[in-house]
């Protein structure tokens, strides 16, 4: 297939004066982010409800015990993201080379159909328009470039047209899960959002879509142009994959420019 890629062991560009936002630093992907930022050296500055269940959360998934060797490349803010103010964000988007938003809506009931429904697309908004204030204060010639990673699912179109036209009963389903299910329309509206910043070069943007999901650890994965297969699923996609795939686009700068402003598709190579 044009445009498959696989990537297992990736030469990084590695800078240790690199600092990475991370929101939704204790979901099931995001800790996985943190962890593996935290591998590479890299500065993390991580927005959490709890530090403490960050810290925990790090120590189970890591060989090592996480919290205390790293401790010196990890600042964890507790907040809500969208409980922030804008120049709280600011300060913390302020310096960074990278953001990446891995949040997500709780498979409750509560969190399905409860308050924030636009959770996913009001933090990418806020977060983009952090970045831009903070750009908007620097002189042109020392204005820092930004990448900007959101997790989507691949169950969330390209807004460019530009995936394989979908059989009427995708389309159909599509349809019902956008008017029934918030958190599809909300990963949609966040897809749309990003895909339309193109106002901005010092604001690059790339949208991870995962196939179906699983927990496991990492191994080879494949990145595609678009979904290989039928909406109803076409292989898996380990969360800690996602999360090296985020780590290798922050760390890789040819990975980053062959996909950056592109909504590539994830699996797991068996």
């Amino acid at each position: 297939m044009i445009g498959r890629r696989q990537r297992n062991a990736t030469q990084h560009n590695v800078d240790n004066n690199n600092y990475t936002l991370v929101v939704g630093a204790t979901g099931a992907t995001g800790k996985h982010v943190v962890l593996q930022l935290l591998q590479q050296k890299q500065h993390v500055r991580a927005i959490a409800r709890s530090k403490q269940r960050l810290l925990d959360t790090l120590n189970e998934i890591s060989p090592n015990d996480a919290s205390e060797e790293y401790a010196d490349f990890l600042t964890v803010t507790e907040a809500a993201v969208l409980d922030l103010s804008d120049e709280e964000l600011e300060n913390l988007c302020s310096g960074c080379d990278a953001c990446v938003s891995c949040l997500g809506h709780n498979m409750t009931f509560q969190g399905v159909f409860g308050k924030p429904r636009r959770l996913v697309t009001d933090a990418a908004k806020r977060i983009c328009h952090a970045i831009e204030t903070n750009q908007s204060k620097e002189k042109d010639s020392k204005i820092q470039m930004v990448k900007f990673i959101l997790m989507g699912s691949d169950g969330v179109a390209n807004p460019n047209g530009q995936d394989e036209k979908r059989t009427f009963g995708e389309r159909f389903l599509v349809f019902l899960l956008r008017y029934l299910i918030p958190p599809h329309r909300d990963n949609e509206a966040a897809a749309a959002y990003i895909s339309g910043k193109t106002d901005n070069p010092n604001l690059e943007w790339t949208v991870i879509r995962p196939t179906d999901l699983i927990d496991g650890s990492v191994t080879k994965y494949e990145l595609l142009p678009r979904p290989p297969g039928s909406l109803f699923g076409d292989g898996v996609a380990t969360r800690s994959n996602v999360a090296k795939s985020m780590v290798d686009m922050i760390l890789t700068q040819s990975l980053w420019d062959e996909w950056k402003f592109k909504m590539p598709v994830l699996h797991d190579l068996n």
